[in-house]
């Protein structure tokens, strides 16, 4: 197989992100890398409005790590991009959009662009340097796409119900 500028232009979109999402994961669940592991990040999920704190830090870290480990190597892509979208518009809303667009305020700009990247990989496929070119099972197109937007966004919106609505914060800057 020889490998085309296409094959590396999407490798070196996907690894790069997946492995972040994956080492944001690890902040949570094993307080790699700085982060607070499951205590704070179960007192910061609970700052933020979520019920069950440490088990919602838990669930948000599973999926950053799973969805990035699958985004990273390209397996499951429209399920790992769907997961990738339920935690980063998760994090936007909760964490970020008070904040507006901007990172250096706080904002929503950083997962709002792993999101649309996450909805654009499930559009275009992994490429043919995937798992999931490898087992024969890639899906992609507009149909994927789609789907992937709609899972991540409806889970988004699961777990968005379940915060108290009254709930005021002030968040740590980067808590996702």
């Amino acid at each position: 197989m020889k490998v085309t500028a296409e094959d590396m232009g999407v490798l070196l979109l996907r690894v790069p992100a997946g492995l972040l999402l994956m080492g944001h994961g690890a902040q949570k669940l094993f307080g790699w890398f700085g982060g607070g592991g499951p205590e704070a990040t179960g007192e910061m999920m609970t700052a933020l409005g979520y019920p069950q704190g440490r088990l919602m830090g838990l669930a948000a870290g599973l999926g950053e790590f799973g969805s990035g480990a699958g985004i990273a190597l390209g397996a499951a892509t429209p399920l790992s991009s769907a997961g990738l979208i339920t935690t980063m518009t998760n994090a936007a809303v909760s964490a970020h959009l008070s904040k507006g667009l901007w990172a250096q305020h706080g904002g929503f700009e950083y997962p709002l662009i792993l999101a649309t990247g996450a909805a654009s990989l499930a559009v275009h496929g992994p490429g043919r340097l995937s798992v999931d070119a490898m087992l024969g099972c890639e899906r992609k197109g507009l149909a994927w796409g789609l789907a992937a937007l709609a899972l991540g966004l409806g889970g988004a919106a699961a777990v968005l119900a379940l915060r108290h609505r009254n709930t005021t914060t002030t968040s740590p800057a980067e808590p996702w």
